[in-house]
């Protein structure tokens, strides 16, 4: 079998010889080109494996290379070297289409990783059994342009913010692209940001080392560690403090992270795709988010449409969704009745799948003889709080019982745009997560153990 060629760019030879060797020690083959010129003269007469580019050359910027590779050799990764802390450079290297990139003095074991990552997207490696995890349902054309993006962005490491309302499928699409890349075969690692306790953010992110604080009775690795060759799916990254987004930018450009009360740094091979339903540009206008951070993650947007933008996936989605209820229950799909089909076709969906998940699951648990009709969907026609108007002075229920109705819509509504994240619903509603647990034992509404967070959108 013919050994990997790669194209080494960069006119020190000492660096040549440094990549050369350590390239020759994983069986791949080298040619080197010390200048643009001689870049351009190798990519014209040889097809390559993988590209290394200095991205200071004496005849130009390693970023024209980028730009040739992307445009006339798509299936050849391409990795840029940038000189230590040039994370502009870096970022401006991954919009053009770089692979990834490495910090000079160059971290072989960093370097060793990233070449192995590069020949299984070169070769077409991503792993067989995760193609179909992380299906996206639709035909619509904002669907199918989705899952081309996604097709796209699965060859490389560029970081991925994927934007887009509550409910859309941001976590679906995140998995989408890491079963579809190299890493299908290590860890997907998701975490809502707005979920974890700003005290315990730095133990969960980067782990801690045994007795570094009370309670911590044993060595515990963080979720940068456990995603190590595999990609961080970080949702609600806007919910993150200030403190911690220096943190986290120092982890993502050092590709390293130290646990707390360690010694060392560990270093760590991880894909990072963000996603937020709130205006990341506006919170760094206002100082809430750091806009270092903010172009760190935001290399690559892949925006996620809303439901009612494609109204003609509502049927195919209605169907999978009542395919996959009944496997969950063992019994017959249901079937929808016209008027039902009719109303959720019309409906406007603020909440988005989610929400059409959800108003199907409680119309199956309705239903009898295993018809949905229009009324176990639960859409009158009223107010978005779901409470009558009072046109003509208090209800026939009473002022107290009307209002622990408001109270219950606002709830419920919450907590279905929050996927049942009982944290993150009680920041939507600006009350504590105390006040809000409160409220649901009141109002009988399901407690549960824990923080009841469903999953991540």
């Amino acid at each position: 079998m013919n050994r990997p060629l790669a194209l080494i760019i960069d006119d020190e030879p000492d660096i040549r010889e440094l990549l050369e060797i350590t390239l020759a020690r994983m069986n791949i083959d080298s040619r080197c080109a010390g200048t643009l010129a001689q870049a351009f003269e190798q990519l014209g007469t040889s097809r390559f494996d993988l590209c290394l580019v200095d991205m200071r050359l004496p005849d130009g910027s390693g970023i024209d290379v980028v730009r040739r590779v992307a445009a006339e050799h798509s299936e050849t990764p391409i990795a840029v070297i940038t000189a230590h802390g040039n994370m502009e450079t870096a970022v401006e290297a991954l919009k053009a289409g770089a692979f990834d990139f490495v910090s000079k003095p160059v971290d072989l074991p960093v370097l060793r990783r990233l070449v192995e990552t590069a020949l299984r997207v070169a070769q077409g490696d991503a792993p067989a059994k995760a193609k179909r995890e992380g299906e996206l349902i639709g035909k619509s054309p904002a669907m199918q342009e989705i899952r081309r993006l996604i097709d796209k962005l699965a060859r490389n490491q560029a970081p991925v913010f994927v934007s887009g309302e509550s409910g859309t499928g941001k976590e679906l699409a995140a998995r989408a692209i890491h079963s579809r890349s190299p890493r299908a075969d290590k860890p997907f690692v998701a975490v809502n940001c707005g979920a974890i306790p700003q005290e315990l953010m730095e133990s969960e992110f980067f782990g801690h080392i045994k007795g570094s604080f009370t309670g911590a009775v044993r060595d515990k690795p963080g979720l940068f560690q456990s995603a190590d060759g595999g990609t961080l799916f970080l949702d609600e990254v806007a919910d993150l403090p200030v403190s911690m987004q220096v943190k986290l930018l120092r982890a993502i450009q050092e590709k390293s992270v130290r646990p707390v009360g360690g010694a060392s740094e560990e270093p760590v091979d991880i894909r990072i795709i963000s996603a937020s339903h709130r205006n990341l540009p506006a919170m760094v206008a206002s100082g809430e988010f750091r806009q270092d951070l903010f172009y760190r993650i935001h290399v690559i947007e892949l925006l996620m449409a809303p439901l009612r933008a494609r109204r003609e996936d509502i049927p195919v989605m209605i169907d999978h969704v009542l395919a996959r209820l009944a496997q969950r229950t063992g019994g017959a799909k249901p079937r929808l009745e016209r008027s039902a089909l009719k109303a959720l076709y019309e409906h406007s969906f603020p909440g988005n799948v989610r929400e059409l998940e959800n108003i199907l699951e409680r119309a199956t648990a309705l239903c009898d003889d295993n018809v949905i009709v229009l009324e176990d969907l639960g859409l009158a026609e009223a107010p978005r709080s779901g409470v009558a108007p009072l046109e003509e002075g208090l209800p026939a229920q009473g002022l107290e019982n009307y209002l622990a109705e408001v109270e219950r819509q606002a709830i419920v509504q919450a907590l279905e745009t929050t996927r049942w994240n009982r944290t993150a619903a009680a920041k939507a509603l600006n009350i504590s997560f105390r006040a809000l647990r409160y409220r649901m034992e009141k109002l009988g509404l399901d407690v549960g153990d824990g923080d009841g967070d469903a999953g991540s959108e």
